[in-house]
């Protein structure tokens, strides 16, 4: 990371060159080639993809989207001649739009079912040539300008539908600017310094426009959903700032030492940049565990959320020193200039002011450990216990704000024809032979009796075909758990009996069951990311603090910030505690895949933090073996560091909430939720108290385990000097101090030997993270695996043949230690003056 650092420092002209031609690059690119998002999912072996490929196969014509036209009079009938004078050749009109296959009037022979009981509410279905995903927002747009356009004071016209929803969320407004601004204002009072400000925002912004390109451009290669930007932005913009704020703060605490700006920009890399590179590449894995998962719409989420995270690691490490080395001393405030100046140290070895009260909260908390370790579950467990009634669903046109188009129209149909005409049931009936007539019919019979329907329509195919669609309307709300029942009870009673026997084929689609199937496959993948995150957690800080307390810890925090922000969230959304107020609709579930999203994402946050805060107590432990001090120092030094980054990351996720989508807000207030608990209550009291109560026992790791880690060096920690080597180095009268210690800037490393069948073990567990080349010290090697998953697995089958040979070469090297650079500072022994004077 030094010669990294020190290239980019004295070729900065170059490297902000190298960063501005590939924005040129990438963005010529994008407008060039476009972008291909796709909101379209399927969820393989769930009974809805069953059904809608069978519409897909069969019926071409019914598997496109279907959205409603809602019309309302406030005095009179639908029925009335001047009321139809309005509607129907508006819907005429509709029908003759691009895009548009056909329009099934309320005033068709047919359409009798379509108009309510007391006659002032109807409804037109506009089936569309593509599903909604597919449809241009132009073509949309018009069937809702002409729609509107009937509109007068007794007449009412709304429209709904999954392709009408996507083409107002395409309208909402971008708040990314206002999370920028707050956390512009957090830097500025932070450094006191303009450029001190400008800097970790010019290069968060970099790198999320590299990223975000990126992300566009990766659409053409795979399936990712419009939310996919969202996503990358969100966790883009707030960890963009919040790394370079870290290297940033190491680099002006050099320079204010006394260090010219290049040697603090690489100690600033050399210590900060490696524990971002580690936090970055560890969300990264994260996020990226969600393709292990194989659930379509998560895909494209992690893939986005780890674009944009990498882009955000390079430019701390490459971009950010660069501007370090344009700007030099200008990052200091002018007081502090002055200061080193007249050779003045401004901060001098005892605390005042704001410096010293992180010191005197460290030792409270020392004093009263137990205390802050009751009071802080108690705070956590409060903030939990909504997320015992946790219900996974989706949002959907009932939960968007009130005065919009898509909102009224769910109204109007709720009112008008019961709350489940917003979702209905699609059952989709295959016959084998026209001989299942007989059954089809008992079929139909039987979902007639089952409780909670209103009412089923069929509409039988063609004999050649031999598909059967009935559409069932649920008396419950889409969001109902009676709804959810239902489908439960369709499923696993009603169609294995009819069924059986005969040669029917049933399956239940349409939205409603699509999204009940995704809350049962998110439940059922749930405990394996869980799995997944906090084994790879356990392991990460295992390696890098040598301990086996830590990461447990770090673990049981993971999972609690989780509970805590899952609490919020169900109270905000789904008890609609505030929704309204914040304008995001009324209440309901909550979405399903977000806490699957919400895990990944948080693992990696909380991770960062960890890092930054144990990373300073390992340090201080290894040089004093005191646990106390060491937690003391480490919470103290690190606490208002890790206070402001939180404060800049909660201002980029509220920021979000009030852009007008639903699924993004929640995001948004509970990745802000997680973050303000992750630093304000987990590392300021609970992780540190907790600590101090285990003791020396932290750090302790079995002897067998620490010889089969592999070794990772967080913020270039000094190593334990081994104690067969003398660290006094005695004074030669004839030679300088100086001197002494730079023929000592080498000695001998020994190097243990290798076993193949642990670096096997490591190929096999985590060789796609590049396990395997950390534990036999290619540590170059290792994190382009973890970047690159194995270089996409071929590296890593390559490596299940070559692995003897590797070990072999490795402890063949053992016999004759090679010299390094000595990686802690040794102790020079001072002269004795009697002893000069005798």
């Amino acid at each position: 990371m030094s010669a990294l650092a020190r290239w980019c420092f004295r070729h900065r002209l170059a490297v902000i060159g190298f960063w501005a031609v590939l924005l040129v690059a990438l963005a010529g690119a994008t407008a060039t080639l476009g972008t291909r998002f796709s909101d379209a999912f399927t969820l393989p072996g769930t009974e809805s993809a069953k059904a809608q490929a069978l519409l897909q196969a069969s019926a071409p014509q019914q598997a496109g989207d279907s959205d409603q036209i809602v019309v309302h009079v406030r005095d009179g009938s639908i029925r009335d001649k001047n009321v139809e004078a309005k509607v129907a050749p508006m819907l005429d009109k509709i029908a003759g739009l691009p895009a548009v296959v056909s329009v099934a009037s309320m005033y068709a022979p047919d359409g009798a079912g379509q108009i309510s009981r007391d006659g002032k509410t109807a409804y037109a279905t506009v089936t569309f040539d593509a599903p909604a995903d597919r449809i241009p927002v132009d073509n949309i747009t018009r069937v809702v300008d002409t729609a509107h356009a009937a509109r007068d004071a007794g007449l009412q016209v709304e429209l709904g539908g999954e392709a009408i929803s996507d083409a107002a969320e395409g309208s909402t407004q971008s708040t990314e600017l206002v999370g920028v601004v707050a956390a512009g204002i957090i830097l500025f009072a932070a450094f006191g310094s303009l450029l001190g400000m400008l800097l970790p925002l010019l290069v968060a912004i970099a790198a999320l426009g590299a990223g975000l390109i990126t992300v566009g451009l990766t659409s053409h290669l795979m399936t990712m959903g419009s939310i996919g930007p969202t996503v990358a932005a969100l966790i883009g913009l707030g960890v963009g700032i919040d790394y370079a704020l870290f290297i940033v703060t190491r680099h002006r605490a050099g320079m204010r030492e006394g260090l010219p700006p290049e040697e603090a920009a690489v100690r600033a890399l050399n210590t900060s940049g490696r524990a971002v590179v580690f936090a970055g590449l560890t969300v990264v894995a994260a996020l990226l565990g969600l393709l292990v998962l194989g659930i379509g719409p998560l895909t494209g989420m992690g893939v986005s959320g780890a674009i944009a995270v990498l882009f955000t690691v390079a430019a701390s490490v490459t971009l950010l020193p660069s501007l370090l080395g344009l700007f030099g001393l200008k990052l200091l405030t002018p007081r502090q200039r002055r200061a080193l100046t007249a050779r003045a140290d401004e901060v001098d070895s005892t605390p005042r002011g704001r410096a010293r009260r992180p010191r005197k909260w460290a030792e409270r908390v020392e004093r009263r450990k137990a205390v802050f370790v009751l009071g802080s579950v108690l705070v956590i467990a409060i903030l939990a216990l909504p997320a015992l009634s946790l219900r996974l669903g989706s949002s959907d046109a009932g939960n968007d704000p009130s005065g919009t188009t898509t909102r009224a129209a769910y109204d109007l149909l709720a009112n008008g024809f019961g709350p489940g005409s917003n979702g209905p049931l699609v059952l989709v009936v295959q016959q084998s032979v026209p001989g299942d007539a007989p059954a089809l019919d008992t079929f139909i019979s039987a979902v007639r009796a089952a409780p909670g329907i209103v009412s089923v329509a069929v509409e039988r195919g063609a004999a050649t075909s031999g598909l059967s669609v009935i559409d069932v309307v649920p008396a419950g709300a889409p969001q109902d758990e009676s709804t959810a029942t239902l489908v439960a009870h369709l499923r696993e009673d009603v169609i294995p009996t009819a069924e059986q026997g005969s040669g029917l084929t049933i399956h239940i689609g349409g939205a409603t069951a699509a999204s009940i199937d995704l809350a049962g496959v998110v439940s059922d993948k749930l405990p394996l990311l869980l799995a997944l995150i906090i084994g790879l957690g356990c392991l990460l800080l295992m390696v890098a603090f040598r301990s086996i307390l830590v990461p447990l810890t770090a673990a049981v925090m993971n999972l609690l910030a989780a509970a805590a922000s899952f609490g919020v969230v169900v109270a905000v959304f789904q008890w609609g505690w505030g929704s309204e107020l914040l304008g995001l609709g009324k209440a309901g579930p909550i979405q399903a895949e977000m806490p699957l999203v919400m895990l990944a994402i948080l693992f990696g946050l909380s991770m960062d933090y960890q890092v930054f805060l144990v990373s300073r107590m390992h340090e201080e432990w290894q040089h004093s073996r005191d646990n106390h001090r060491a937690i003391r120092v480490g919470q103290a030094e690190t606490g208002r560091l890790i206070n402001a980054a939180a404060l800049v990351m909660v201002c980029v996720f509220i920021a979000f909430v009030f852009g007008g989508q639903r699924v993004i807000a929640e995001y948004g207030v509970g990745l802000a939720v997680a973050v303000a608990i992750d630093a304000f209550v987990l590392r300021t009291a609970l992780v540190p108290a907790l600590m101090h109560l285990l003791g020396p026992a932290n750090w302790w790791l079995p002897g067998w385990l620490d010889r089969i880690l592999p070794r990772l060096s967080i913020e270039n920690l000094p190593a334990p000097v081994p104690a067969s080597i003398d660290p006094v180095i005695p004074v030669d009268p004839g030679v300088s101090l100086a001197t002494k210690a730079s023929s000592r800037t080498k000695r001998i490393v020994p190097r243990e030997r290798k076993s193949v069948g642990v670096a096997y073990v490591w190929w096999f567990v985590l060789g796609l993270f590049g396990g395997h080349c950390f534990y036999l010290g290619r540590t170059l090697r290792g994190v382009v695996y973890l970047c690159t998953l194995g270089i996409c697995g071929l590296g890593w089958l390559a490596d299940a043949f070559t692995l003897p040979r590797q070990v072999r070469d490795l402890n063949a090297q053992v016999a004759s230690p090679r010299r390094e650079p000595a990686t802690e500072p040794l102790a020079v022994a001072t002269p004795d003056p009697s002893a000069t004077a005798r």
